[in-house]
């Protein structure tokens, strides 16, 4: 398998998960600010020009960093990042899709109406300024829901999973492009002091 990484929080998703687990793979770096995921060879590999990428060995390409995630977890289960009853696995997935569509989502596109404009507004639609600091506002609202909501050590109790991982990396992004945690917060700095602390957060 060959691993197709770049800057962002996205790819950083990734780069966790096989530190996680232990693995390592050979590694292209896709220049994303020259527009090199939007050009030859990889735009032919991944039509919907996102980066991270992951090319199996008879040449398919797999793509979005949960069905990665999925794909790495399918073919070595441990140590597990998802789950390793029907039970666990739920519980992560739910908690996937709750943390990817209600924060990492809506804080992505806020940054990419605001800040990050320069740089997208020439490569795909994206939302007005004004709409983008309603964005980073709702991505706000979002983390402290689930600050009042989370008691455990990790997002699934006392697992360490991708639901961890995935809300690590866009909090961390997020306090790179005006986005930090908001002021009055329980659980999510003491979390997210201890997931940093992890060796797979080094990647």
């Amino acid at each position: 398998m060959k691993f197709y990484d770049s800057i962002g929080p996205n790819p950083r998703v990734v780069r966790m998960a096989m530190a996680e687990k232990g693995m390592s793979l050979p590694t292209e770096t896709i220049d994303i600010m020259a527009g090199a995921n939007r050009s030859g060879d990889y735009i032919k590999k991944v039509p919907a020009g996102g980066t991270p990428a992951l090319e199996l060995d008879d040449g398919r390409t797999v793509s979005e960093i949960t069905v990665i995630a999925e794909y790495l977890e399918e073919v070595q289960p441990a140590p597990a990042i998802i789950g390793t009853t029907p039970e666990e696995r739920a519980e992560t997935r739910r908690w996937v899709r709750i943390i990817d569509l209600g924060y990492c989502e809506t804080m992505a596109n806020g940054f990419r109406a605001t800040q990050g404009r320069p740089m997208f507004e020439s490569r795909f639609p994206i939302m007005s300024e004004s709409g983008g600091e309603e964005l980073k506002a709702l991505a706000a609202k979002k983390l402290q829901w689930l600050d009042a909501l989370m008691s455990g050590d990790f997002v699934c109790g006392d697992r360490f999973t991708l639901a961890d991982i995935l809300l690590f990396c866009f909090i961390e992004f997020g306090a790179q492009v005006g986005q930090p945690l908001p002021d009055g917060l329980t659980w999510l700095p003491a979390w997210h002091k201890g997931v940093a602390a992890r060796p797979s957060a080094a990647t």
